[in-house]
């Protein structure tokens, strides 16, 4: 404890040297400069997680009920009446989910399409707020040998279609039954007429570049499905109700075979690819504190060098060398802790005011944005997480502390 007094009376006491003050005034606001870069990015990177949650959620299901292997599974229909019933759950559709050759007048390109229920995707999902031309009909006025089509943005600049009530493309699948004749190549594929009634957006590129939404029925009869199969049951909850609760009695519903996964499980990828991001880049920033809390060294140096006398004096009378050596490992501590406790403070501070009042905006259209400032959100953990690097670092580094002292 002693020792703790006397490095933290030299840590705020005026140096009779003023190149020793300016010094350790540099130590500080280096490992503060550090450490608030490293919140504002980690928070940073916790807004655009939270972004991509808010823009996936417009069209991710809260649960999804998929079978472990295999690309379908039978007797959907009747599954996800059983789903649907379940507390918790607001609405259950079967969805199916396969490839296929989307062909134009002057164009063609393959696609990934996830055949719906038209009477119940409204509830699922946020079909209807991610149509940016044209509405959500899949069957507005159609004839029976029409399917309606929603097509991403992607698709529609590639093949330049648009909302039209006429069949403006084809759907073409292999045939998955029967024998094929070599001689007649395009019996080997079944082909569906489609109306595109609305272009779709999400902002993100799994569902902007080549994706497209039909009605599950006929895409069912197209790809030769007799027994209500489908790829997945997307599920979604009563507002407010407990996502684990209800994953938990869905899945003691479900038979054997089949798993249910939230919604951060169904994007694994794209947040495993932001934690990555996210934690190389705390990594990174690491080493430039660590680069930083050098100057601590130097500061140490020259604080023995000024207090040599001080120090001769308290070994005579009496200070065992132990205690002398404490006192600068101390004096280093305080200072990488004062400087990473400023340094956190400010990193609090501008996060909080970005969070809550959008200071820094992104340049661009504000029509095109779907935000219009640097998504941030403090999380508590993080903060613990830095503090205690810095207190770490700093118990490393006032260690060398340790080599000055040894003459004294």
């Amino acid at each position: 404890m002693l020792a703790l007094k006397i490095a933290l009376r030299y840590l705020v006491a005026p140096k009779s040297h003023r190149a020793v003050n300016v010094i350790s005034i540099i130590s500080v606001v280096g490992v503060a400069v550090a450490t608030m870069a490293i919140v504002v990015v980690l928070s940073v990177f916790n807004g655009f997680s939270d972004l991509a949650m808010r823009q996936l959620s417009r069209i991710d299901p809260d649960l999804r009920v998929q079978p472990l292997e295999g690309k379908v599974f039978a007797g959907a229909d009747s599954l996800a009446r059983v789903v649907a019933a379940t507390p918790g759950v607001r609405a259950a559709m079967p969805v199916l989910h396969d490839r296929a050759l989307l062909v134009a007048d002057r164009s063609q390109m393959p696609v990934r399409f996830a055949a719906v229920d038209p009477a119940t995707v409204a509830l699922v999902t946020g079909m209807d707020s991610i149509v940016i031309d044209g509405i959500y009909a899949p069957d507005n006025g159609l004839p029976d040998s029409v399917a309606g089509a929603q097509i991403s943005v992607g698709v529609a600049l590639a093949t330049g279609l648009r909302p039209s009530p006429y069949a403006a493309a084809d759907i073409y699948v292999p045939r998955r039954l029967g024998r094929i004749n070599p001689a007649n190549p395009a019996a080997a594929y079944r082909r569906l007429p489609v109306a595109v009634t609305g272009v779709t957006q999400v902002d993100q590129q799994d569902y902007d570049n080549d994706f497209i939404f039909l009605p599950l029925d006929p895409m069912r009869r197209m790809l030769e499905y007799t027994h209500a199969e489908a790829s997945a049951i997307d599920i979604a909850l009563v507002p407010g109700a407990d996502a684990a609760r209800v994953r938990r009695l869905v899945q003691d519903r479900l038979p054997d075979g089949l798993t249910v996964l939230d919604r951060r499980e169904l994007s694994s990828d794209t947040y495993r690819m932001i934690a990555i991001e996210k934690w190389v880049t705390f990594l990174m920033l690491v080493f430039i504190l660590v680069i930083a809390s050098f100057n601590i060294v130097s500061t140490l140096s020259l604080l023995v060098i000024e207090k040599r006398d001080n120090m001769r004096t308290l070994r005579a009378l009496g200070a065992p060398r132990g205690l002398v050596a404490r006192i600068f490992v101390d004096e280093g501590w305080l200072i990488t802790v004062s400087g990473g406790l400023v340094g956190i403070a400010v990193g609090i501070v501008l996060v909080l005011l970005q969070q809550h009042l959008g200071l820094i905006r992104l340049e661009g259209d504000p029509a095109t944005l779907s935000v219009d400032s640097y998504p941030v959100r403090l999380a508590w953990a993080d903060v613990g997480l830095v503090f205690a690097t810095v207190v770490v670092l700093g118990f490393i580094i006032s260690q060398i502390s340790r080599v000055f002292t040894r003459k004294i």
